[in-house]
Protein backbone atom coordinates (compact mmCIF):
# COMPACT_ATOMS: atom_id res chain seq x y z
CA UNK A 1 0.00 0.00 0.00
CA UNK A 2 3.02 2.36 1.13
CA UNK A 3 4.40 1.57 -2.50
CA UNK A 4 0.96 2.35 -3.87
CA UNK A 5 0.48 5.68 -2.17
CA UNK A 6 4.23 6.69 -3.43
CA UNK A 7 3.91 6.04 -7.11
CA UNK A 8 0.63 7.85 -7.10
CA UNK A 9 2.34 10.43 -5.03
CA UNK A 10 5.24 10.96 -7.65
CA UNK A 11 3.37 10.35 -10.93
CA UNK A 12 0.30 12.22 -9.94
CA UNK A 13 0.81 15.57 -11.21
CA UNK A 14 3.35 16.87 -13.60
CA UNK A 15 6.65 15.58 -12.43
CA UNK A 16 9.14 17.50 -11.42
CA UNK A 17 11.97 17.47 -8.92
CA UNK A 18 12.09 20.10 -6.43
CA UNK A 19 13.21 20.45 -2.52
CA UNK A 20 10.69 18.69 -0.49
CA UNK A 21 9.17 21.34 2.85
CA UNK A 22 7.89 18.57 5.26
CA UNK A 23 5.36 19.55 8.26
CA UNK A 24 6.87 18.97 11.95
CA UNK A 25 4.25 15.92 11.88
CA UNK A 26 5.50 14.63 8.61
CA UNK A 27 7.44 12.30 7.16
CA UNK A 28 8.74 12.08 4.21
CA UNK A 29 7.62 9.32 1.34
CA UNK A 30 10.51 7.87 -1.02
CA UNK A 31 10.01 7.62 -4.59
CA UNK A 32 8.39 4.52 -6.21
CA UNK A 33 9.11 2.10 -8.71
CA UNK A 34 8.24 4.18 -12.24
CA UNK A 35 7.16 0.80 -13.57
CA UNK A 36 4.25 -0.17 -11.41
CA UNK A 37 0.72 0.27 -12.75
CA UNK A 38 -1.13 3.11 -12.38
CA UNK A 39 -3.08 2.84 -9.26
CA UNK A 40 -4.73 6.39 -9.43
CA UNK A 41 -7.15 5.50 -12.82
CA UNK A 42 -10.48 6.42 -12.05
CA UNK A 43 -9.67 8.11 -8.69
CA UNK A 44 -11.07 11.05 -10.25
CA UNK A 45 -14.18 9.06 -11.91
CA UNK A 46 -17.65 9.20 -11.55
CA UNK A 47 -19.44 10.34 -8.49
CA UNK A 48 -20.18 7.53 -6.40
CA UNK A 49 -23.65 7.06 -4.61
CA UNK A 50 -23.52 7.61 -1.23
CA UNK A 51 -23.77 4.41 0.84
CA UNK A 52 -26.41 3.82 3.04
CA UNK A 53 -25.14 3.50 6.49
CA UNK A 54 -26.29 0.62 8.31
CA UNK A 55 -27.70 0.96 12.20
CA UNK A 56 -25.82 -1.48 14.47
CA UNK A 57 -27.78 -3.57 16.35
CA UNK A 58 -27.07 -2.50 19.51
CA UNK A 59 -27.00 1.05 18.53
CA UNK A 60 -23.89 1.94 19.30
CA UNK A 61 -21.26 4.19 16.59
CA UNK A 62 -18.01 4.66 16.96
CA UNK A 63 -17.02 8.52 16.69
CA UNK A 64 -14.03 10.41 14.71
CA UNK A 65 -13.05 13.10 16.56
CA UNK A 66 -10.18 15.07 15.18
CA UNK A 67 -7.19 17.24 17.22
CA UNK A 68 -8.26 19.47 13.44
CA UNK A 69 -9.75 18.22 10.25
CA UNK A 70 -8.24 21.19 8.33
CA UNK A 71 -4.14 21.61 7.59
CA UNK A 72 -2.41 24.89 6.02
CA UNK A 73 0.82 23.92 4.79
CA UNK A 74 1.45 28.06 3.82
CA UNK A 75 4.03 28.98 1.33
CA UNK A 76 5.42 25.88 -0.50
CA UNK A 77 7.04 25.77 -3.66
CA UNK A 78 5.74 24.59 -6.75
CA UNK A 79 7.40 20.78 -6.79
CA UNK A 80 7.37 20.05 -3.07
CA UNK A 81 5.81 17.41 -1.79
CA UNK A 82 4.47 17.93 1.86
CA UNK A 83 2.50 15.55 4.25
CA UNK A 84 0.85 15.77 7.84
CA UNK A 85 -0.88 13.42 9.79
CA UNK A 86 -4.15 14.17 10.95
CA UNK A 87 -4.57 12.69 14.59
CA UNK A 88 -7.47 11.55 15.94
CA UNK A 89 -9.44 9.56 18.40
CA UNK A 90 -12.31 6.88 18.50
CA UNK A 91 -14.44 8.90 20.74
CA UNK A 92 -17.15 6.73 20.08
CA UNK A 93 -19.18 3.36 21.71
CA UNK A 94 -17.85 0.88 18.89
CA UNK A 95 -15.02 -0.59 16.98
CA UNK A 96 -14.18 2.24 13.92
CA UNK A 97 -13.42 0.49 10.46
CA UNK A 98 -12.22 2.93 8.12
CA UNK A 99 -13.02 1.14 4.27
CA UNK A 100 -11.80 3.70 2.38
CA UNK A 101 -9.66 7.17 2.35
CA UNK A 102 -9.92 9.16 -1.49
CA UNK A 103 -8.52 12.46 -2.30
CA UNK A 104 -10.16 14.99 -4.51
CA UNK A 105 -7.18 15.04 -6.85
CA UNK A 106 -4.27 12.37 -7.71
CA UNK A 107 -1.92 14.43 -6.34
CA UNK A 108 -3.57 14.21 -3.02
CA UNK A 109 -3.11 10.78 -1.40
CA UNK A 110 -4.16 9.62 2.25
CA UNK A 111 -2.83 6.64 4.14
CA UNK A 112 -5.67 5.09 7.19
CA UNK A 113 -5.40 2.70 9.40
CA UNK A 114 -6.74 -1.08 8.02
CA UNK A 115 -7.57 -2.57 11.43
CA UNK A 116 -10.05 -1.22 13.61
CA UNK A 117 -10.06 1.34 16.32
CA UNK A 118 -11.02 0.62 19.42
CA UNK A 119 -13.39 3.31 21.78
CA UNK A 120 -11.01 5.51 23.47
CA UNK A 121 -7.89 4.60 20.72
CA UNK A 122 -6.34 6.68 18.71
CA UNK A 123 -4.72 6.84 15.51
CA UNK A 124 -3.35 8.70 11.78
CA UNK A 125 -4.28 9.55 8.77
CA UNK A 126 -1.35 10.92 6.61
CA UNK A 127 -2.16 12.66 4.10
CA UNK A 128 0.83 13.53 1.56
CA UNK A 129 0.29 16.23 -1.33
CA UNK A 130 2.34 16.96 -3.98
CA UNK A 131 2.56 20.65 -5.75
CA UNK A 132 3.81 20.25 -8.60
CA UNK A 133 1.73 21.65 -11.72
CA UNK A 134 0.21 23.59 -9.25
CA UNK A 135 -0.17 27.39 -8.35
CA UNK A 136 -1.58 29.97 -6.23
CA UNK A 137 -3.91 29.07 -3.78
CA UNK A 138 -4.95 25.41 -3.70
CA UNK A 139 -7.56 23.69 -1.75
CA UNK A 140 -8.00 19.99 -1.32
CA UNK A 141 -10.06 17.65 0.56
CA UNK A 142 -9.95 13.74 1.57
CA UNK A 143 -12.96 11.71 1.97
CA UNK A 144 -13.19 9.07 4.55
CA UNK A 145 -15.48 6.54 4.10
CA UNK A 146 -15.88 4.52 7.72
CA UNK A 147 -18.60 3.06 10.14
CA UNK A 148 -20.00 6.36 11.94
CA UNK A 149 -23.16 7.88 12.22
CA UNK A 150 -22.60 9.75 9.00
CA UNK A 151 -20.60 7.28 7.33
CA UNK A 152 -18.14 9.79 5.91
CA UNK A 153 -15.54 12.40 7.58
CA UNK A 154 -14.06 14.69 5.96
CA UNK A 155 -10.16 16.46 5.71
CA UNK A 156 -8.79 19.47 4.07
CA UNK A 157 -5.66 20.64 3.29
CA UNK A 158 -4.42 24.04 1.80
CA UNK A 159 -1.19 25.92 0.74
CA UNK A 160 -0.57 28.37 -0.74
CA UNK A 161 2.51 27.60 -3.89
CA UNK A 162 4.66 29.34 -5.22
CA UNK A 163 6.05 29.35 -8.69
CA UNK A 164 9.86 29.66 -8.96
CA UNK A 165 11.37 32.23 -11.22
CA UNK A 166 11.74 31.53 -14.79
CA UNK A 167 8.93 28.32 -14.91
CA UNK A 168 6.34 27.79 -16.52
CA UNK A 169 2.81 27.42 -14.82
Amino acid sequence: MFVIASFVLVTACKKETASSKIDANATEIAPADPNAANPEANINGPEMPAEKVTPPVDGKYPEMTFDTNEHDFGLIKQGDKVVYSFKFKNTGEADLKITSARGTCGCTVPDYPKEPVKPGESGKIKVSFNSAGKHGQTSKSVIITCNTKDGKEELKIKANIEVPEGSKK
